[in-house]
Parts: C-alpha cells; sequence; structure tokens
C-alpha cells in the first residue's frame, strides 16, 4: 500500500453504508453551511474527494444547479454503485473510481471539496497539494473534517468515556489522525492555498435525541473487531448487540448532552501565477 494512505478501517459492509447514512445525516446542515460559505456557486466544475456514497457530491449538485458538473471519485465500486443509483436523476453528478492520492481528470475544475478525507491520509499535505493543481486559476479547495477531540458525554459517563478512547485508540493505530479537524487551515496553508479561512460547527444531542447513541454505536459497531484485536477491550465489554441500547439509557438517566464531533472546515484559493 502506498505510503500515504492509511488502511481505512471502516470497510464498505451494508452496516458501514447505513452507519454513512446516519453519519451524513447528522452533519447535513453543518455541511451546507460550509459549502455554502467556502464559496460554492451555481455553474461551478466540482471534484468531490472519496465520494463514498455521494452524500456531498449530492449536495454540491445542488448548489452548482443544471449548469454545474460533479465528478465524485473513490475507490470503493460497491460504494460508488451506490451512489450511481442513487443519483440517476441528477445527470450534472457522476462517478468515477480513482485514488484519491493520484487521480487527475483532463479538464480542470472550479473546486475541490473533500468531507472526512484526510482523516485517513498519512500525508495530508500531499493529497491537498495534488488537487491544487488541478484547479483553475484562484480555484477553490475545500477541506471538511472531524475533530473527535470535543466528544464527551456532559455530565459525563463512563460508558461514552470508555467507548470514545476506544474509537480514538483503534483509528490511532490505523494510522488515522482522529483531530485532523483541527489543523485543517495549517494543512492548507502548506500546501501551497491563499486566503485561507475557516471554521467549525459543533453538534450537540439532548438525552433523547437519538443521534449521539446511535453514531457512537454505529462506530463502535464497524471497529469492534479492531479494538478487540487490539486488545482495548473485549467483545463482552463491548456487548455491541446491547451498547446503543445502554448508551441511551445511560443518556436519559443522567440527564447528559452528547457532545457530537466538531464538523471543521477550511478553505483557499489556489495562487494566481
Amino acid at each position: 500500500m502506498n505510503e500515504q494512505m492509511t488502511k481505512y478501517a471502516l470497510g464498505s459492509s451494508d452496516h458501514e453504508i447505513e452507519r454513512l447514512d446516519r453519519q451524513a445525516a447528522s452533519i447535513d446542515g453543518a455541511t451546507r453551511l460550509l459549502l455554502r460559505a467556502s464559496g460554492i456557486q451555481p455553474g461551478m466544475r466540482v471534484l468531490d474527494l472519496g465520494t463514498g456514497i455521494g452524500h456531498v457530491a449530492t449536495l454540491v449538485a445542488e448548489l452548482v444547479g443544471p449548469q454545474g458538473e460533479v465528478v465524485g471519485i473513490d475507490n470503493s465500486v460497491k460504494l460508488l454503485n451506490v451512489a450511481a443509483l442513487r443519483a440517476a436523476a441528477r445527470p450534472q453528478l457522476r462517478f468515477v473510481e480513482g485514488d484519491v492520492r493520484s487521480w487527475r481528470d483532463e479538464e480542470p475544475f472550479d473546486a475541490v471539496v473533500g468531507r472526512l478525507i484526510l482523516f485517513h491520509m498519512s500525508d495530508p499535505v500531499s493529497v491537498l497539494r495534488h488537487h491544487a493543481a488541478s484547479l483553475r486559476a484562484d480555484g477553490l479547495l475545500l477541506a471538511l473534517d472531524f475533530d473527535l477531540g470535543a466528544c464527551r458525554a456532559e455530565p459525563a459517563l463512563p460508558l461514552v468515556d470508555d467507548a470514545l478512547a476506544w474509537v480514538k485508540a483503534a483509528f490511532g493505530r490505523a494510522g488515522a489522525s482522529p483531530a485532523i479537524g483541527t489543523k485543517l487551515a495549517v494543512l492548507l496553508a502548506e500546501a501551497g492555498l491563499a486566503d485561507v479561512q475557516g471554521f467549525g460547527v459543533q453538534g450537540y444531542a439532548a438525552p433523547g435525541d437519538p443521534r449521539g447513541p446511535a453514531l457512537l454505536s454505529g462506530v463502535v459497531r464497524t471497529l469492534a473487531p479492531q479494538i478487540v484485536a487490539a486488545g482495548l477491550a473485549t467483545s463482552q465489554q463491548i456487548d455491541i448487540d446491547s451498547f446503543e441500547a445502554r448508551v441511551a439509557d445511560a443518556v436519559r438517566a443522567s440527564g447528559s448532552v452528547v457532545v457530537l464531533p466538531t464538523l471543521a472546515g477550511a478553505w483557499g484559493r489556489r495562487r494566481r501565477a
């Protein structure tokens, strides 16, 4: 495997597709806000990196409209097939199998976006430089990624604390960067982008809101084999079939708010020659 990319820890199982849908729904509003703030506009030609099942590409297609074009790339044929089926009614949207580290189109783009992709890159600056070179003069590059550092239950809950520790450690052992959202502006500047700016959007799940337990349970379920193999927890400690219900019960009993991962966004422009 090329050293620029970590092993993708989350896979493309049916469960993972369901988890991706839940995750995308939970950050839909934040993603829309950051896409608009960055300057995605009607008529643009946009590349979506690591498109998966096409959530971000679909949002971008709405913004660029029928006169624009969106190309989504991913290395999972299974996920791309799901994305293409869902986007059948959007002729301005197409999907291509490709490696985000090296894929290049013959025509330049007005903008490149990537959500939750740098998280899995061991050399994110190299990836950003590669795609900055595919932009038109003054073209836009937008990176969206999580900062898991703020995640917690407030008041604190041992089960949530333990699960977040498992998840962060499992990602770290796979070479992923759970707090990369904090560094996006720095990475864009290192990649040579100009006029870099951005901000993060924080979500909160009140007691009774199913998002917190569901999102945490989904990622723990997906990472459970790695968590157990690394000795971070036993399958009995995780007890994945009851995990979501146990978190929900604990949240309700304590009146805790689940602080969701911060979705950070940063963007910059290709420097003019």
